[in-house]
């Protein structure tokens, strides 16, 4: 039996007792993802992006880990929800124009003493002092720097169209403004550089573009590293107190963590390891979260039809961002049709031993996102499930 058989069949014992569609979380895979990333981290903590998590049990299960310090959030009003539910340090990660949650932030000294809001522009400064309401709180912010290598003079752009603070003189200079505006305080730098932490190195099948990636990736570092050690010196030089640095994520933890400047990584992904983590060289993970769809037709011989399973990932549209049947091994999607909302046929020589309500299990694109489309998350460990836990969505909350 293979080690992916053996998976399918605790995950089949596990749930015998729970109708799909469900999702689930192997909580020794998630684990030992935790531990990999800290790892990788070599001593400086991970800040734990939720957006890959979205389910406050979990968050808390790898914040009481070693290793772990703070969330990354991805919307003000999550980050208002985490603060009034005992979270401490919330740093989110875009800016934001919530009118109604920036007066909030401003009128309660708990959320405001944990929360720090992204800015990158005077205009979130005027946003944000035109939206308290009243409220005197002083507001954490931080500053965000954008990652992206320019090569030939600017004229070729890689990575994220994000920030558009590309220079030390430039983040010094919003630096200024945040020192001269009365009722907010810089306290952080953030810098995600998600062309070399969320690109895969090492693409099944595409030797030359796994190499050229690879080359990318290697200059984009070397640049950024020199460019942001001279960012935080600039900046630092305005506000000597900074409390932090953040840069990296999943893809780039150790690459990240090397620099002196940085003095925190993110990441979320890591923890469940989702399909677009397959292809890096620098690192392995386990599947933690899949999710199963109950089998609900045999159309003829090699096909069966299982329920929905039609759940896109974010970002440019393509195979990639499709989720991708798991277990049993050797399952396809027709390319006539694909993953459906309401039906998805499946290919493939296993699907002749596949009964009317057996369990076909999936592997999400992106990892958080699929936590948008179950309210409960089955925690697995061994072959049974241990505690079954509400997502976002479970709680009520669905924030973008």
């Amino acid at each position: 039996m293979t080690a992916r058989a053996a998976d399918r069949a605790r995950y089949d014992r596990a749930t015998a007792h729970l109708d799909a569609p469900l999702a689930i979380v192997d909580l020794n895979a998630f684990d030992a993802n935790a531990d990999d990333l800290v790892r990788r981290a070599a001593g400086k903590p991970v800040r734990v992006a939720s957006k890959s998590v979205r389910c406050r049990a979990l968050l808390e299960r790898v914040l009481a880990r070693d290793g772990f310090q703070g969330i990354m959030s991805f919307t003000l009003a999550e980050s208002l929800w985490l603060a009034r539910s005992g979270f401490e340090d919330i740093l989110l990660a875009y800016p934001s124009a919530d009118r109604a949650g920036f007066a909030e932030l401003a009128a309660d000294p708990k959320p405001a003493g944990a929360v720090t809001v992204m800015i990158d522009d005077p205009a979130h400064l005027d946003l944000i002092d035109a939206s308290r309401d009243g409220g005197r709180q002083p507001i954490r912010v931080c500053l965000e720097l954008d990652t992206s290598l320019k090569l030939l003079g600017g004229r070729i752009r890689v990575g994220a169209r994000r920030s558009p603070l590309h220079s030390p003189a430039q983040l010094a200079e919003l630096a200024r403004a945040v020192a001269r505006r009365p009722g907010f305080r810089l306290v952080g730098i953030m810098a995600y550089e998600g062309h070399v932490a969320g690109v895969g190195d090492a693409i099944a099948g595409r030797p030359l573009r796994s190499r050229a990636v690879r080359l990318m990736q290697a200059a984009a570092r070397r640049e950024l590293a020199e460019r942001r050690a001279a960012v935080v010196r600039a900046v630092r030089a305005v506000a000597p107190d900074l409390e932090f640095v953040n840069g990296g994520g999943t893809g780039s933890v150790q690459h990240t963590a090397a620099e002196d400047a940085v003095t925190e990584i993110a990441a979320g992904s890591g923890l469940y390891v989702p399909r677009l983590f397959d292809n890096y060289t620098s690192f392995s993970g386990r599947p933690a979260a899949l999710f199963a769809q109950p089998v609900v037709r045999r159309p003829g011989v090699g096909i069966v039809t299982v329920l929905g399973g039609g759940y896109p990932a974010s970002g440019a549209a393509g195979p990639d961002r499709l989720p991708v049947p798991y277990l049993p091994e050797g399952l396809r999607y027709d390319p006539q049709e694909g993953p459906g909302e309401v039906q998805t046929p499946l290919l493939g020589s296993p699907a002749d031993d596949l009964l009317i309500g057996d369990k076909v299990w999936f592997r999400h694109a992106k990892a958080g996102e699929l936590c948008e489309r179950f309210e409960t998350l089955h925690l697995v460990e061994g072959d049974t499930v241990t505690a079954t836990v509400p997502t976002y969505r479970g709680e009520g909350h669905t924030f973008l």
